[in-house]
């Protein structure tokens, strides 16, 4: 078993246990896939996209990092409940699309899964999304260098785009 797929079952455990104590789980949990769901959740990142673009248009870049993390966020929360997964956790959700893509159940761009992980993407020599978003929500800049937020607008089309393949498929 791959350590993505330990981290998939251990977020399945996690919400196993969580639910069992009674409390709202913070993991993973199967569940029928839900195809309109999935239809909902690709419609909030488009909506999130468009957030990213009227706030470069309107001087407030900082806040157009946080929209396209979300972008990207809500297009894995789609695929995962194409395939039956209610998920209450950025770390898991990312791995379950990690898991599903190493099984090849999916076809998406790596670059869009390393982007929303929590540590320094070295293959592109750039921060990730998730730092970039974290830095300019709990930090004092305001404004994103150019080159790095128009990556960021093609990675939330790009992930738009495959996440709306693989739902409608």
């Amino acid at each position: 078993m791959s350590q993505i797929d330990n981290k998939v079952k251990w977020c399945l455990n996690k919400a196993k246990k969580e639910l069992g104590e009674g409390t709202k789980h913070r993991g993973l949990v199967k569940i029928n896939p839900d195809i309109e769901g999935a239809k909902s959740h690709i419609l909030k990142a488009e909506h999130n996209f468009k957030a990213v673009i009227s706030f470069d248009k309107t001087g407030f870049s900082d806040w157009a990092v946080s929209a396209a993390f979300y972008t990207m966020y809500h297009c894995f929360l789609a695929i995962a409940l194409k395939f039956g997964y209610e998920s209450r956790n950025q770390d898991c959700t990312i791995a379950l699309i990690e898991s599903l893509r190493e099984q090849k159940l999916i076809d998406i761009d790596p670059k869009i899964i390393e982007t929303l992980k929590a540590s320094e993407n070295e293959e592109m020599h750039e921060r990730s999304a998730i730092e970039l978003r974290e830095n300019f929500q709990y930090g004092i800049l305001t404004k994103i260098d150019d080159n790095e937020l128009s990556k960021l607008k093609d990675l939330c089309k790009i992930a738009i785009e495959e996440a709306k393949r693989i739902i409608y498929q």
